[in-house]
């Protein structure tokens, strides 16, 4: 269930890096329409690589703190354990022994 959870919140991650890729490469085109010389269109470049891998960073740290959230959420569990516990004898009356027909059960 938890690497579900963690899948899940790293799609949603990938899902805003994307984004914000693409508002940068569109901010990108449009500084690069309006820039008057060469040295101000590579100005802009770099500036769309800049937040380009700035995205990147955001993804790998959102991606680094699912795994945190997911190994602090393993240790503090809360599970239950399955097993079957049979109440005491004293506190049940059992049918003694040769007290039902040899067919019958008595659960």
């Amino acid at each position: 269930m938890q690497g579900t959870k963690e899948k899940m919140k790293d799609m949603g991650s990938t899902t805003k890096e994307k984004l914000r890729e693409f508002s940068a490469k569109t901010e990108e085109k449009a500084e690069k329409a309006t820039a008057r010389n060469k040295e101000e269109k590579d100005m802009v470049k770099e500036n769309a690589k800049a937040k380009e891998a700035q995205a990147k960073a955001q993804l790998h740290q959102e991606k680094a703190d699912h795994r945190a959230d997911s190994a602090a959420g393993h240790r503090g569990s809360t599970r239950v354990p399955l097993t079957h516990h049979r109440p005491a004898a004293g506190n049940v009356n059992y049918p003694a022994s040769g007290d039902l027909p040899a067919g019958e059960k008595y659960f």
